[in-house]
């Protein structure tokens, strides 16, 4: 079974390129040009969700969002960038399907978390200061 799951994990790199190489083909465009595309695609994508990610948690450290969302927002994101700079087209296919996918698209009327001690943290900062007056 080892065997096995070692047998797929190196030749699917080997197997991506080739099918690379007759898209290539197909399309006219170099394969050098899809490799050089897609890995700095990937290290975009790995830059920004690094900064992202950061974000994220101290947003969710202070209340304004849950903690798992942001987690596995970062690791699909993460792992569609580490998707993106391995060579090949069906590797490049992959990582859309995994930015495109659904998942963690909250509703603006969703409710926020509330913060440690019980408060509300919405996403409006700004409060209008003010003295207040009952006019009879």
């Amino acid at each position: 079974m080892r065997f096995l799951v070692l047998l797929i994990v190196l030749a699917f790199p080997v197997l991506d390129v080739l099918v690379t190489l007759r898209f290539a083909r197909w399309t006219g465009i170099p394969a050098l040009a899809w490799f050089v595309a897609s890995a700095a695609a990937g290290m975009l994508l790995l830059r920004h969700e690094r900064i992202g990610f950061r974000a994220r948690t101290l947003a969710a450290l202070r209340g304004d969002q849950p903690l798992m969302r942001g987690l596995l927002d970062s690791g699909r994101k993460v792992l569609a960038a580490l998707m993106l700079i391995l060579p090949g087209i069906v590797s490049d296919l992959i990582a859309l399907v995994l930015l495109l996918l659904p998942i963690n698209v909250g509703s603006p009327f969703a409710p926020a978390p509330a913060g440690i001690g019980g408060a509300y943290r919405g996403r409006n900062h700004d409060a209008i200061d003010g003295d207040y007056r009952r006019v009879e």
